[in-house]
């Protein structure tokens, strides 16, 4: 079956589309087949763009708008797969849409007196089934949320189906707006799978370059490399709270949006910094965020899971263009004895890993199969996630 994933994730600087084909495994307990044939990634345009980024910092838009864009992003995601399969002269015969988060709040806040927890992705899907002609599922955090997990990450299902070793433990970065990580013990089972969210990746960065450069982002890393980290800056924002709760834990811009980012601007002005300054402290905010994050929960995951295996860590994202990231990465990986390495080394490029986790996710709905990992998620019990939209 061939399947197109559509992922659009918390930067919303675009839509990426995977084309794969994804079948059953050859016996009824092997993970489904998945073979990557090609992915398209296609910018939004400037004004939407804009747009999304009011809605998702909390800015007020009427119900009417808010409506428009649903269907506007609808319209987007049918063009991008379109685009996408007559590229590869592909038939698609079902599409995955995880939709643009514009709200992600997986802790109860008090709501017309009850405590509420809510996710909420945006993209109308009937009409990528109407200009398709094939089903679609989408939305796909709900179920699990509802099962009582966080939402997120759902991509450790794809990690575990296809980048699982019985030899070595292996630890799937992903560096989108945020970091996540997926660490699969050597030869353990899905109970054994550790998720989470770690906290910003691209987006303290991203929100930098604009509001200091009027760049969407730091290219290669140039103006981290060219600026001086700033202990006292850097230090309190690694206090803050989320770094140190124990997963199963996801974040958004909720937590890492315009008013972080924004403080940290401050900060750095009140010290005396250069722009750049203030970019290589948010790079190393992110690399320090993830480098603690490892070694608080998934260094010690692994040796209780594995202890005599071999530590591979594969990186995706955007992030891994940016050379002073990874190279921060790298150096403080190197007392773990890990290796960071690309996730194309894999098979898979690392800008489209998430498009097609959520091809098969897609996959694993249209076929009656859950597509969460509670011991990711913290959900009670496995689940069908998402919804059919027939075209």
């Amino acid at each position: 079956m061939i399947v197109a994933g559509v992922m659009s994730g918390t930067s919303a600087d675009g839509v990426d589309v995977a084309l794969c084909r994804i079948g059953p495994g050859r016996t009824p307990d092997a993970s489904p087949r998945v073979q990557f044939l090609g992915a398209v990634g296609f910018p939004y345009p400037r004004a939407l763009r804009a747009e999304l980024f009011r809605v998702m910092e909390g800015q007020p838009l009427p119900a009417a708008e808010m409506s428009c864009m649903n269907w506007r992003l609808g319209e987007i995601y049918a063009e991008c797969v379109h685009k996408a399969a007559a590229k590869y002269g592909i038939k698609v015969a079902l599409v995955g849409c995880h939709g643009q988060t514009i709200h992600h709040q997986p802790t109860p806040v008090r709501y017309l007196g009850a405590p509420v927890r809510s996710t909420w992705q945006t993209g109308e899907p009937a009409v990528i089934a109407e200009r398709m002609r094939c089903p679609v599922v989408s939305d796909f955090r709900p179920a699990d949320l509802a099962a009582d997990g966080q939402g997120a990450p759902l991509v450790p299902m794809l990690d575990w189906c296809l980048f699982r070793s019985a030899k070595a433990s292996r630890v799937l970065l992903n560096l989108g707006g945020i970091a996540n990580l997926t660490a699969i013990p050597a030869g353990g089972d899905t109970g054994t799978v550790l998720a989470f969210d770690s906290g910003p990746a691209n987006m303290v960065i991203d929100h930098c370059m604009m509001s200091l450069f009027g760049k969407k982002f730091d290219r290669h890393g140039n103006v981290a490399q060219r600026g001086c980290v700033l202990p006292k800056v850097l230090t309190p924002l690694l206090l803050d709270r989320y770094f140190s709760v124990p997963p199963p834990k996801s974040c958004g811009r909720e937590q890492f949006g315009a008013a972080y980012a924004t403080r940290l601007i401050a900060a750095c002005g009140d010290a005396g910094a250069s722009d750049a300054d203030c970019v290589a402290t948010a790079t190393a905010l992110t690399a320090e965020s993830i480098l603690a994050a490892y070694q608080a929960f998934v260094a010690p995951h692994l040796q209780s899971a594995a202890s005599l295996a071999r530590v591979e860590l594969y990186a995706a994202g955007g992030g891994t263009k940016n050379r002073t990231l990874m190279a921060a990465l790298r150096q403080g990986l190197t007392g773990f004895a890990v290796q960071v390495r690309s996730m194309d080394d894999l098979g898979v490029p690392a800008r489209a890993k998430e498009a097609v986790a959520f091809a098969l996710l897609a996959w694993l709905t249209w076929n009656g199969l859950p597509g969460n990992i509670p011991s990711a998620t913290g959900a009670d019990r496995p689940a069908i996630l998402g919804k059919v939209s027939y075209g």
